[in-house]
C-alpha cells in the first residue's frame, strides 16, 4: 500500500508539475483520510479485500485529477488566461468524471448486493472510496484553485513538465480506418478463449463446486510441487454419484516462509455424514506424513491449530453443494446485472443506443478474454488462478474500470458532434480518440503504478484478484479505443 502510494504521489508531480501534482496528493491523502474516517465510523474490520478496495480507490480518485488537469491543459494551449482555463477545464471535465464514478458505483452496489463475506468488504471500500474521491477532485482541488488565483497567486501554472510537456499532443492517428484489424485481433482471441474454456475449463475453487478447505502449516519449508504429488490421488470419493474416482484436489502456496499450504478437496462433499470431516483430515494427515512433511505423533495433535511444531491444521472451512450451488448463481447474477444497468445507463445518459452497443460488447469481450486468461494458464503459472468469490469481485471491477475507458471517450464523441454537426462524424470520432489519448494513457499508468505492488507484495487471497485487473486494465484500454468506438460508430449507421 505505502509503495502504491507513494509511486503515484511520484507519477503525479512528473506528469503535471509540483504544484498541481501535490494538489493532487493532497486530494488522495484526504481521499485515505476520509475513506479511514467513514470505515471507523461504522466499526468496519479492515481486511485485505479492504486494503485492496482501498488502494484500488486511489487509481480511481488519481482518474479524476487527470481529467481535469487534461482539460486544463486544453484549455490553456488554446490561449485562454489561468482564471478561465481552471474554470472550464473544471465544467468540461465534470460530466465525464460524473458518468465514470457513477458507472462504477453501480458495480459497486451489486457487488455489495449479491457477494459475500470479503466481497462485500471490498464492496463496501470501493463505494465509500468512490464518493469520496469525487468530492476531494471535483471540489477540494477546486477551492484551493480558485482561491490562489482570485489573490492573483499561481497564474503561470503549467500543468506539465519537460517530460509531458509535448506527450501525445498533436497526433492524427486514424485508428477507426484499423477497424477491420482490430475486430480480427479480439476476434482470435476471444475464439482461443472459448476453446480453452472448452479444452481446459476453469480451476474452479470449493467456493463453486463445494469442498473443504485447510490452511495447513508443515514442518519444514517445502516446494509446493512436492506436496501437489503426495496428495494427488490422496482423496477418493466413497459415496454419491462420484464413489471410486479420485477427488479434485488442489495446493497452493500462501506466504513467503515456503511452510503454509492451502489445501482443497471436494471429497465425499455429498454426504451429511458428520464424520465425513473427521475422515478427511486423517486422510490428509496420513498423506502429508507419508510425504514428510507433518511429524506429528498423533492425528489429534496434527488437528490442534495451537500445536503447530511438527506441522498442524491452522484453519479449515467447508463450503456445502446448496450454498455452492447459491453463490454461483448469486456471482452469475451479479455480472449479467452489471451488464445490464451500465448499458440502461450509457443509453439514458447519451440517448445514443450506439454507444451503449458498442461499450457492452466491447465489455462483454473484454470480460470474456480475462477470464480465458485463467483458463489458459492456471496449473502452471506460480500461484493460484482459482475461480472463487475474489474472482468475481475482480470480474465486476474489471466491468466497472473497462466502461470508465469507454465512456470518457464517447463524451469526448458527444461533446464534438454538438460543436461540429457538419463535420464528417468518422474524422470526429478519430479527432475525438486522439484528444483522450493522453488521458487514457495516464489513468492506465496511474491504476497500474496502484496494482502491480498488489501483485508483488499482495497476500495470495487478493494475487489473482491484481492480476485480473492488471489484464482487464490492458485490454479494457485498448478495448475503448479499438473495440467500443469502432461499434458505436457502425451501429450509428455511418460509414468508415
Amino acid at each position: 500500500f505505502v509503495i502504491a502510494f507513494v509511486l503515484l504521489m511520484l507519477y503525479m508531480i512528473v506528469m503535471y508539475n509540483v504544484i498541481p501534482g501535490m494538489m493532487a496528493n493532497l486530494a488522495l491523502i484526504a481521499n485515505l483520510f476520509f475513506t479511514l474516517g467513514v470505515l471507523a465510523s461504522f466499526q468496519s474490520a479492515l481486511t485485505m479485500p479492504g486494503i485492496a478496495g482501498i488502494v484500488l480507490t486511489l487509481g480511481t480518485a488519481v482518474d479524476a485529477n487527470v481529467l481535469i488537469y487534461e482539460r486544463i491543459k486544453e484549455e490553456l494551449r488554446l490561449g485562454k488566461g489561468m482564471k478561465q482555463a481552471l474554470h472550464e477545464g473544471y465544467s468540461n471535465a465534470f460530466s465525464a468524471i460524473f458518468d465514470s464514478n457513477l458507472t462504477s458505483l453501480i458495480t459497486g452496489v451489486i457487488l455489495l448486493v449479491t457477494g459475500t463475506g470479503p466481497i462485500r468488504g471490498f464492496a463496501t471500500t470501493w463505494i465509500i472510496g468512490i464518493i469520496i474521491s469525487f468530492f476531494t477532485a471535483v471540489f477540494l482541488t477546486r477551492l484551493v484553485f480558485e482561491n490562489r488565483v482570485s489573490n492573483d497567486k499561481w497564474l503561470n501554472l503549467t500543468f506539465s513538465t519537460g517530460f509531458s510537456k509535448n506527450f501525445m499532443q498533436g497526433k492524427n492517428f486514424h485508428f477507426l480506418s484499423m477497424y477491420k484489424r482490430s475486430f480480427t485481433v479480439w476476434g482470435v482471441a476471444v475464439v482461443i478463449c472459448i476453446v480453452s474454456f472448452v479444452v481446459r475449463g476453469l480451476s474452479r475453487s470449493i467456493d463453486f463446486t463445494g469442498g473443504r478447505n485447510y490452511v495447513v502449516t508443515l514442518n519444514k519449508p517445502t516446494q509446493v510441487e512436492d506436496v501437489r504429488k503426495v496428495m494427488n490421488g490422496a482423496f477418493v470419493n466413497t459415496v454419491g454419484e462420484n464413489a471410486g474416482k479420485p477427488a479434485t484436489t488442489n495446493v497452493i502456496a500462501l506466504g513467503t516462509d515456503g511452510k503454509t499450504v492451502r489445501i482443497s478437496t471436494n471429497y465425499n462433499i455429498e454426504s451429511n455424514d458428520p464424520l465425513e470431516d473427521d475422515k478427511a483430515e486423517t486422510i490428509l494427515y496420513k498423506a502429508l506424513k507419508r510425504g514428510g512433511f507433518v511429524s506429528q505423533t498423533s492425528v489429534a495433535n496434527f488437528k490442534n491449530p495451537d500445536i503447530r511444531e511438527g506441522g498442524s491444521i491452522i484453519q479449515s472451512a467447508k463450503v456445502g453443494p446448496s450454498i455452492a450451488k447459491n453463490i454461483t448463481y448469486n456471482a452469475f447474477l451479479s455480472v449479467l446485472l452489471a451488464i445490464f444497468f451500465i448499458f440502461l445507463y450509457i443509453l439514458l445518459r447519451f440517448r445514443n443506443i450506439g454507444f451503449s452497443v458498442g461499450s457492452i460488447v466491447g465489455l462483454v469481450l473484454d470480460t470474456t478474454i480475462v477470464i480465458g486468461f485463467f483458463s489458459l494458464c492456471y496449473g502452471w503459472i506460480g500461484f493460484s488462478l482459482e475461480i472463487d468469490q475474489t474472482f468475481i469481485g475482480a470480474i465486476l471491477t474489471v466491468i466497472g474500470y473497462d466502461i470508465n475507458d469507454s465512456v470518457v471517450v464517447f463524451d469526448r464523441i458527444r461533446e464534438n458532434l454538438k460543436l461540429h454537426p457538419k463535420r464528417d462524424p468518422q474524422q470526429i470520432f478519430n479527432d475525438s480518440i486522439n484528444q483522450t489519448l493522453a488521458r487514457t494513457i495516464n489513468t492506465s499508468v496511474s491504476t497500474l503504478i496502484v496494482l502491480v505492488p498488489i501483485f508483488v507484495l499482495g497476500a495470495d487471497s487478493i494475487r489473482s484478484f491484481a492480476f485480473a485487473m492488471i489484464i482487464g486494465v490492458f485490454v479494457g484500454t485498448l478495448s475503448s479505443i479499438f473495440l467500443a468506438s469502432p461499434i458505436a460508430h457502425i451501429v450509428l449507421g455511418r460509414r468508415i
